[in-house]
């Protein structure tokens, strides 16, 4: 007798699990783990995860559902609002904070699903030694100063690139003294990192921009870092006093109403649109006009306005990011790279990769 199939939501919360071990959190693969089980058996976790019941897998994840739940809790630990939830957080251990965020999901219900029921913005900042590769090649191909257009911005983390250090294997790029220093596990080929670059506008926007003067917002964009991940952490709360001490703004706007506002060639600069982990959330129909809106921007590009479309975004529902930079003049659509969703690992292939 075959066994009944598993709903999308609990195989959803399974899967997750599994990412995130090999992702390097085991703290969050046992609470997944715990989590679909709860599902399964009608617990606390089946009301928040009410919104995605009917849901297939694919759309569980381009939601990002599961990760909207644990950053949920993390949110909780780390307001300080639920002292058990926060001191089983703090210790790490999976048993206490499954314990306290299954209580915690009764008492503190309606918080949780108002957490939730927006998209998660990680920002993670460890994604900018991907897309670093695509502002180098452009640096190289032009030869102009850059202005940089981020759209989905969150808190313009990533707007702040080139203020960052990073090795890259046996290579490194940007300022020795940096405060922010990105490494990872490279594959391939250096990029080039002889290309001068120089970046003399940078503008960002977002549906909901996270303001890094408020606690509150602050806290939620640190809790999609997942808590034993120690080195994360560290590297987003500096790259937040750099974004704080640099007065990095994101505007509040709709990411296709921006840029048709924002984003035009200039000559004697390059400019660049980018963004990552982002075009997922966005419906088929606006996906499709913004893509048609930033062809029709590049088909305006001259050799002495060159205009650049950088990009990080997942290949399907696994968690591999392709890194894709088109250029015009030409137009032409080039895998730069291939990286982990948390740009923990990269694969190079270079601006000569088809």
């Amino acid at each position: 007798m075959d066994e009944p199939e598993i709903p999308a939501v609990a195989k959803a919360l399974s899967l997750q699990a599994g990412i995130c071990r090999n992702m390097g959190s085991p703290l969050n693969g046992e609470l997944l783990d715990r989590a679909a089980a709860d599902w399964l058996a009608g617990g606390p976790v089946k009301a928040l995860m009410a919104p995605w019941a009917d849901s297939n897998l694919r759309t569980q994840f381009d939601a990002a559902a599961p990760l909207r739940l644990i950053g949920s809790w993390r949110e909780l630990a780390l307001s300080g609002d639920d002292p058990a939830v926060s001191v089983a957080y703090d210790a790490l251990d999976a048993a206490a904070i499954w314990a306290a965020v299954r209580v915690a999901m009764v008492e503190h219900r309606q918080r949780l699903a108002r957490f939730m029921a927006h998209e998660p913005q990680t920002n993670e900042v460890r994604r900018s030694i991907a897309l670093l590769g695509g502002f180098l090649e452009i640096a190289k191909a032009t030869g102009l100063p850059l202005r940089c257009f981020e759209i989905a911005a969150s808190a313009g983390l990533n707007l702040s690139w080139d203020r960052y250090r990073y090795r890259m294997g046996d290579v490194t790029w940007g300022d020795p003294a940096a405060a922010v220093r990105i490494d990872t596990a490279w594959e391939g080929g250096s990029p080039p990192v002889e290309a001068r670059v120089s970046v003399i506008e940078r503008a960002a926007c977002d549906r909901r921009p996270i303001d890094l003067h408020d606690p509150d917002e602050r806290r939620r964009l640190v809790s999609y870092i997942w808590a034993d991940q120690t080195e994360r952490l560290v590297r987003i709360n500096a790259a937040i006093d750099v974004a704080l001490a640099n007065k990095v703004h994101v505007e509040r706007a709709d990411a296709i109403d921006w840029v048709r506002a924002k984003v035009a060639p200039k000559p004697g600069t390059a400019s660049v649109l980018y963004h990552s982990v982002f075009w997922q959330y966005m419906p088929a129909e606006s996906r499709e006009a913004l893509a048609a809106l930033i062809a029709e921007i590049g088909a305006q590009a001259t050799p002495d306005a060159p205009v650049a479309w950088l990009r990080m975004e997942p290949r399907g529902a696994a968690p591999l990011m392709d890194v894709t930079l088109t250029l015009w003049p030409g137009g032409e659509d080039r895998l730069l790279a291939n990286a982990g969703a948390h740009a923990a690992e990269v694969r190079w292939f270079g601006a000569n990769h088809s």
